[in-house]
């Protein structure tokens, strides 16, 4: 029984050799990763611009309180709303000068998707005086209560 391995005849090898071949890609693959620049993730936020000049009467804007329940339901100053209703009230807020202040405090174990919506509905509206109110309650993980 003859072994197939290698030729003993003294015939050229017809196998090519791969070593080079793989050392070569290697370096190419380990520069082309060092060349890729670094992905920088960045959530663009407007900011409102500052007002250089104060006014020289400084009149305290109302404050409207927007919650979400843990039951979906919105409640506007303690009244409960539709989604109709708050986009109606939003709008009547920013004829109002100067705007009043809308501050949003979901509840602890409302849903996301509610509070998506609530926050979908108030930038879509345009209103720039607003603010999350509460959020102290939960400082400590675990603390919902």
């Amino acid at each position: 029984m003859a072994m197939s391995g290698g030729s003993d005849d003294g015939a050229p090898m017809i196998d090519m050799n791969m070593t080079p071949l793989i050392d070569v890609l290697l370096v190419l693959l380990i520069m082309f990763i060092i060349t890729i620049p670094v992905a920088t993730h960045a959530v663009n936020i407007d900011l409102p611009q500052p007002n250089p000049t104060p006014p020289e009467v400084i009149v305290e804007p109302d404050k409207n309180k927007l919650i979400v329940t843990q039951t979906d339901e919105i409640l506007w100053n303690g009244n409960p709303i539709n989604e109709g209703q708050l986009v109606t009230l939003l709008q009547q807020t920013l004829t109002i000068t100067p705007e009043p202040e809308l501050q949003f405090e979901p509840e602890a174990l409302a849903s996301y998707e509610s509070s998506a919506r609530v926050l979908n509905i108030i930038k879509a509206s345009g209103v720039t005086a607003f603010g999350f109110v509460g959020n102290e309650r939960y400082r400590t993980f675990g603390s919902i209560q």
